[in-house]
């Protein structure tokens, strides 16, 4: 927890937090009729969490912006004039990032200028200087409608997919490795020579073939969990940067 120049501790929101009568105030939810005590504890968390608060007042569509965000920060593929596919786009958090690190905003003045396309199977609220399609990645065919809409190479693929819970563990773990596996087989298929794929996983003991899958085709395979991500949430993320095109 950072100090201020007084000696008081303050909290990610940049208020202070000792001094006489101060104290931490949370919001409290009640239960209501006909909502699950999880779906209470959920919302009370939502409320409480420091970067939900911080999304809402940045402007970002969630927490998930901050994932996205950290581990550019770390890796660096968000540059700008990069062409970017996210897969599993909405409610459109990370498509917001790269917008801004990809300068697609700026003047088209010998400035790099990115391009950013954003799937997803919900629909999707428009983001100045993206491309938004609602597709389901998994169709027959899908990926092939992708690459037409992206016209070309990419520099980085992305993938937040998830599917919908199970409420059964290692069903909803094996079914993210395989949204993963196959956005990764895209990924193969449209990166640029040293580009980057980026996914989000879910740990639980199947990811190894996915790993052995990308060490082979790209030079550096990481696995993170950015501060974002909720402690006691299983997710991480593969960073795989260096894609070796041909050579593999």
């Amino acid at each position: 927890m950072a100090k201020t120049p007084t000696g008081k501790s303050k909290t990610p929101t940049g208020k202070n937090t000792s001094g006489r009568g101060q104290r931490d105030l949370k919001v409290k939810v009640k239960s209501a009729r006909g909502r699950k005590l999880s779906s209470t504890r959920w919302l009370q968390r939502q409320l409480n969490d420091p970067y939900v608060k911080r999304a809402t007042a940045e402007g970002y569509r969630g927490r998930a912006a901050y994932k996205i965000m950290e581990l550019d920060d770390k890796y660096r593929f968000l540059v700008p004039g990069a062409r970017i596919v996210d897969l599993g786009a909405a409610p459109g958090g990370w498509c917001q990032v790269a917008v801004k690190r990809c300068n697609v905003l700026a003047e088209r003045s010998g400035k790099s200028v990115g391009t950013i396309l954003g799937i997803d199977l919900q629909e999707m609220e428009p983001i100045a200087g993206c491309e938004l399609h609602q597709l389901d990645f998994m169709d027959d065919g899908a990926d092939e409608q992708v690459k037409e809409w992206l016209g070309g190479k990419a520099d980085v693929v992305m993938s937040d997919m998830a599917a919908a819970s199970s409420g059964h563990k290692q069903t909803d773990h094996l079914r993210i490795i395989s949204l993963c596996e196959a956005a990764a087989y895209f990924a193969f298929d449209v990166l640029e020579e040293g580009g980057t794929f980026v996914a989000k996983v879910l740990a639980g003991g199947a990811e190894g073939s996915l790993q052995k899958l990308l060490k082979q085709r790209f030079k550096k395979v990481a696995n993170v969990k950015p501060p974002a991500s909720r402690s006691d949430s299983s997710e991480k993320f593969v960073v795989a940067t260096g894609f070796k095109g041909e050579e593999a």
